[in-house]
């Protein structure tokens, strides 16, 4: 079983092109050339078909393809095992983020983390949640972090926050009165319907904070113009202090950026607005003693 040539077909799919897959593998392209016909007359077949410069798998290749990937899976778990068995305490992680979370979440965590596992070195990635998934079934992570996660069948998830989206507005905004102060609740309550005539500035709608603005719109009746979008949360947050519209944003954020001015917070109808963020792996892949402590970490510092 040679693990070296699984990573060099995989690669090659994953390019579909020999002299880019060659480099990431730091090898010659006549290397890889060498290596993908000795396998292909081992297979008595072809793993790819040519089309241009493109390397394209056939079913034959596909096949390779899916039975690569579960014994690379497989091998790197024995591996990881194998680590811990022998010292519990060395090793590596791959974590991935949401866009603009890790920020205000990494810190939190690996505080904690690496003063317990120093040798433990821990690789973090910030990336959409479409990609977070791709690379966490093709065993690229170990752990990714989604907003409002939809199941996937082959992947395990834990809770980590079920926390407030809030509507946030300058200190001196002449409607910053009509929020209604509630018997233990930490932030006022607003009717959106009293906002419509307003400016917002909002994330995108493939961002799960854009997707529940728009929600909200739609479940308040209103249409409120929406000036500006933007990724990146705090500069939504100075947007707004600067007068241009109101915004919301997670309370996580809220608690985890410094501001010279902090703005009014409010809650968003009777019940409030709520996302939730959870920490999944690949279903039944080997977890060492570190790797379940992250997510233990993770868990206690977001959930206290």
């Amino acid at each position: 079983m040679n693990f070296q040539e699984f990573n060099y077909v995989l690669c090659i799919a994953k390019h579909q092109n020999l002299s880019r897959a060659a480099e990431e593998l730091y090898i010659s392209q006549p290397t890889l050339t060498k290596h993908l016909q000795k396998l292909e007359r081992e297979m008595n077949g072809k793993l790819f078909v040519r089309s241009g410069n493109s390397y394209i798998p056939t079913y034959l290749g596909r096949r390779y393809l899916e039975y690569a990937r579960k014994l690379l899976a497989v091998h790197e778990d024995w591996e990881k095992e194998r680590q811990d068995l022998i010292s519990g305490r060395e090793g590596e992680l791959n974590v991935a983020f949401p866009l603009m979370r890790s920020a205000c979440m990494a810190p939190r965590i690996m505080e904690r983390f690496h003063e317990q596992y120093p040798g433990v070195r821990v690789n973090l990635r910030e990336e959409t949640c479409a990609i977070q998934e791709k690379l966490l079934l093709d065993d690229e992570l170990d752990f990714a972090v989604f907003n409002e996660a939809k199941p996937h069948p082959k992947l395990e998830y834990k809770m980590l926050l079920r926390e407030e989206v809030l509507l946030v507005m300058p200190a001196s905004h002449p409607l910053a009165s009509l929020g209604v102060k509630r018997s233990k609740a930490e932030y006022p309550q607003i009717d959106l319907r009293l906002l419509a005539n307003e400016p917002f500035i909002l994330h995108f709608p493939d961002q799960t904070t854009g997707q529940i603005a728009l929600e909200l719109f739609k479940q308040y009746g209103i249409h409120p113009s929406v000036p500006m979008r933007t990724r990146n949360t705090v500069t939504c947050i100075k947007l707004c202090q600067k007068g241009l519209g109101l915004c919301f944003i997670p309370e996580t954020y809220l608690k985890n950026i410094e501001l010279q001015y902090p703005p009014l917070c409010f809650s968003v109808g009777d019940q409030g607005a709520f996302s939730t963020l959870t920490i999944a792996y690949r279903k039944g892949a080997y977890l060492p003693a570190y790797a379940r402590d992250f997510i233990r970490i993770a868990q206690e510092n977001f959930q206290r």
